[in-house]
């Protein structure tokens, strides 16, 4: 026999050998079973306003993310956003949400889902974008929540949209950024607005230690709004009243909350 043709011989038993052999799909297959990743149990994002860097540890918004991430139980998802990256946080709660990483939400993924939203001026206004965002996948919102909320031009923060099922609206009328005063539900039935409530620092003024000048001489009552302890502890009590309405133990440590102004 020639080199040539022995050489072929043996390609061709190759060949025969490796057609013998169980694909790689159906070993994989008979080894394991797929496992979708777990889920976070809650999902709780925030952003901050302005240009305030998402960790600056003054921030009210800050604040609260970290001292949820402390004492809620494991698996649950806290980040904080600046308000410019919207997009970040969508893609990371999707992420989180899709456990089998087919890259489609399905109903049951989407009826997982426990997400509460929150944030302060610009980032407020983040908040409610980021709902509609959710919005357009079917993803359902536990709660809203704006503090003093500005929307950029291009934005409405004005219009809840029906994916959330409750939200509330924290504003101050001081200085040159005061935020918007009243939001509404685009559908009542499936949005309850829990209030419009008015923060008035002309009669109980929060020291800001760590503000700016210009902060304190143009935006006095926009400021506070970032700083105010007894406000971000009744919105630390929302979010653990939203995700676990169970707990009443939290939500009675904060004392009386404010009158809302639309009511």
């Amino acid at each position: 026999m020639s080199c040539s043709a022995a050489f072929r011989t043996a390609i061709a038993s190759l060949i025969v050998a490796a057609a013998a052999l169980p694909s790689a799909r159906a070993l994989d297959g008979a080894s394991r079973t797929f496992e979708p990743a777990p889920i976070a149990e809650n999902i709780v994002v925030g952003f901050v306003g302005g240009f305030v860097n998402r960790d600056n540890p003054h921030h009210g918004v800050v604040q609260l993310a970290r001292h949820i991430r402390e004492t809620l139980p494991p698996g649950t998802y806290v980040r904080v956003f600046e308000n410019r990256h919207r997009r970040n946080a969508y893609s990371a709660i999707v992420g989180l949400l899709d456990t089998n990483h087919d890259g489609v939400l399905s109903p049951q993924e989407k009826s997982r889902a426990h997400i509460v939203l929150f944030g302060q001026s610009w980032g407020a206004a983040a908040a409610v974008m980021l709902a509609r965002d959710l919005q357009h996948e079917d993803v359902p919102v536990l709660l809203t929540v704006q503090v003093d909320s500005v929307a950029k031009p291009w934005q409405n923060d004005s219009v809840i949209p029906p994916n959330v099922n409750e939200a509330i609206n924290f504003y101050q009328p001081q200085g040159l950024v005061h935020g918007r005063r009243h939001i509404s539900a685009a559908n009542p039935a499936k949005t309850e607005i829990l209030g419009n409530y008015l923060l008035d620092y002309r009669k109980n003024p929060i020291a800001c230690p760590e503000a700016s000048w210009a902060d304190r001489f143009f935006t006095p009552g926009h400021m506070q709004t970032e700083c105010d302890p007894r406000l971000w502890s009744q919105i630390e009590n929302m979010v653990r009243q939203s995700l676990n309405p169970q707990d009443t133990a939290a939500q009675s440590a904060s004392g009386p909350s404010p009158v809302p102004a639309d009511r």
